[in-house]
């Protein structure tokens, strides 16, 4: 009888522990397949073969632990495309049309989740590519806090974030002018930069 009882519980303890451990490995991959969403966006456009726009992004995604995204053009420029000294150049005919929205591939698909978002792009002709423009117009950006970024020759932001505010997005929350960074500036100095943007 007693050996009958032992054996009772021996198996109704070896039962309970196989129902936790069924549990624990559930949880366990419940939480594994949970993919935290980031809140912050690094969205970028970088059309030279130096790809100076693109280097200073992906750092200051690292730098603000967020999505990085790049904005594509549907037909890719050529260096004589940005030949900003030809009259005739393609660069230099959307520049002058500020209605110019040239084609984009692809969309973010999920911009609903982003709060911030940091725009980047190279300087033309004082103010961003026609292109930044496009991306800008596919979304609804009421109230996201959208932080402009560039990479320029020799040119401040100037009124390229205004001009995108006015024309693209005007109910966003814009924080301008936005910032120039040059020279391929480390995660840590990027860090330094967006500390002093106090963004909440």
């Amino acid at each position: 009888m007693k050996y009958f009882i032992t054996l009772t519980v021996i198996a109704a303890a070896l039962l309970l522990g196989a129902c936790q451990s069924s549990n624990n490995d559930a949880n366990n991959n419940a939480e594994d397949s949970t993919e935290v969403k980031k809140t912050t966006l690094v969205a970028y456009f970088s059309a030279s073969e130096v790809r100076a726009t693109e280097s200073v992004a992906k750092k200051l995604a690292t730098a603000t632990d967020a999505d990085l995204y790049e904005i594509v053009p549907a037909l890719a420029y050529t260096t004589e495309d940005l030949d900003w000294k030809d009259e005739e150049s393609r660069s230099t005919i959307e520049m002058k049309d500020s209605t110019a929205r040239p084609e984009i591939i692809g969309k973010v698909e999920n911009m609903d989740q982003y709060t911030t978002i940091y725009v980047g792009f190279p300087i033309w002709w004082y103010t961003a590519p026609r292109v930044i423009n496009t991306f800008l117009e596919q979304y609804d950006l009421t109230g996201k806090t959208i932080i402009p970024f560039a990479t320029s020759g020799g040119s401040d932001m100037g009124k390229s974030g205004e001009d995108l505010k006015k024309a693209s997005a005007p109910t966003a929350n814009w924080i301008l002018p936005g910032k120039v960074l040059n020279g391929n500036p480390p995660v840590d100095s990027l860090k330094a930069w967006v500390e002093t943007l106090n963004l909440k």
